[in-house]
C-alpha cells in the first residue's frame, strides 16, 4: 500500500475515532471543560495524530494506547459520577471569593487569583463595581458566578407580583422553505393553516427561509430576500384594542344616559372589560 494511502487512511479513522472519544466524555462548551478533561481528549489526539503519519508505529501499539488512555478517562468519568470526593478532587469545587460584599483574600491567594483578574472576571458578567456584590464563588473550571446585592438586582416580574405569560418553546414549521408537518400539527394547525396566513403577509413557503409558531398561535418568519419588510403579526394587538374599545364606549355609555340604573350598568360593564384586559394584557404584549 502506498505510504500516502496508509496515512489518509489513518488520519481518516483517527478523525473519527476522535470524535468518538469526545461525544462520549465532553458534552460541554471546551471553556466548560475540566483540566483533566481537556488534557485527556489532548492526550488521545496527540496519539491520534502521531499514529497517522509516524507509519512505522504498528497499528497495533495505537489502539493498545487508545484504549488506555480512553478507558482511563471512561473508568475517571464512572468514579466521579458515584463518588462526590472523587469528583470534587478531579473537576475541583467552587471557592467563595467574596462572601457578605467583602473580598477574601486568603481565598484569592489559594487560587492564585490577583485582583486584575477578579475585575476582569466581575466585568465579564457586567459587573463594573464591586460594591455592588454580594457574593461570588470561583468554580472549578475558572468562571466566576455573582450575586449582586438586593438592590442592584433586576427587577422582576415576581417583585411587582405582575402576571405575567407563562413560556412554551416555539416551534419550526417552515425551514429553508419547506414545511415541517409534524411540528406543525403538534400546534394543532394544517399546512392550508400556515398557507393562509402567509398569504395575508404576502408571502409563499417557497419564499420563507425561517418560521416559527409561538404558544399563543401566532405565526413569525424570516424571508430569504432580505430587503423585504415582512408585516408583524396584528391578532393579539387588534384583540387588545377591541377590548380597550368596549371599555371606552362603556364608560361613554355610562355618561351619556340619565337612567341611573343604565348608568350602574354600563360602569360596571367598563368595570369588567378593565378587569379583562388587566387580564389579557401580559399575553397580548408578550411580542
Amino acid at each position: 500500500m502506498p505510504g500516502w494511502v496508509e496515512v489518509a487512511l489513518r488520519s481518516l479513522v483517527g478523525f473519527l475515532l476522535l470524535l468518538i472519544i469526545a461525544r462520549m466524555f465532553v458534552k460541554k462548551p471546551i471553556g466548560e471543560t475540566s483540566h483533566l478533561e481537556f488534557g485527556l481528549i489532548a492526550s488521545v489526539a496527540v496519539i491520534l495524530a502521531i499514529g497517522s503519519i509516524q507509519l512505522t508505529i504498528p497499528v497495533s501499539n495505537l489502539l493498545i494506547g487508545l484504549l488506555v488512555w480512553a478507558g482511563s478517562a471512561f473508568f475517571i468519568l464512572m468514579l466521579s459520577i458515584k463518588n462526590a470526593t472523587i469528583r470534587s478532587a478531579i473537576y475541583g469545587k467552587g471557592i467563595p471569593i467574596m462572601k457578605d460584599g467583602k473580598i477574601l483574600e486568603d481565598n484569592m491567594k489559594k487560587q492564585h487569583l490577583t485582583s486584575d483578574e477578579l475585575l476582569r472576571k466581575l466585568r465579564a458578567k457586567q459587573v463594573f463595581q464591586v460594591a455592588d456584590v454580594e457574593f461570588a464563588v470561583l468554580e472549578g473550571n475558572g468562571e466566576l458566578n455573582v450575586l449582586l446585592k438586593k438592590e442592584q438586582q433586576p427587577i422582576t416580574a415576581k417583585m411587582l407580583h405582575h402576571p405575567v405569560p407563562k413560556i412554551k418553546e416555539p416551534e419550526t414549521v417552515i425551514m429553508d422553505g419547506k414545511i415541517l408537518h409534524e411540528p406543525l400539527s403538534s400546534r394543532g394547525f394544517n399546512e392550508e393553516w400556515l398557507k393562509t396566513e402567509l398569504k395575508k403577509r404576502n408571502a409563499t413557503v417557497e419564499n420563507v427561509f425561517l418560521a416559527q409558531v409561538d404558544e399563543y398561535g401566532q405565526l413569525t418568519f424570516d424571508l430569504f430576500n432580505d430587503t423585504q419588510q415582512v408585516a408583524q403579526p396584528t391578532e393579539l394587538p387588534l384583540l387588545e384594542a377591541s377590548i380597550k374599545k368596549a371599555q371606552a364606549d362603556m364608560e361613554l355609555f355610562a355618561l351619556d344616559t340619565e337612567d341611573k340604573q343604565a348608568k350602574q350598568m354600563y360602569s360596571w360593564c367598563a368595570n369588567q372589560m378593565k378587569q379583562v384586559h388587566e387580564l389579557v394584557s401580559p399575553y397580548t404584549k408578550s411580542n
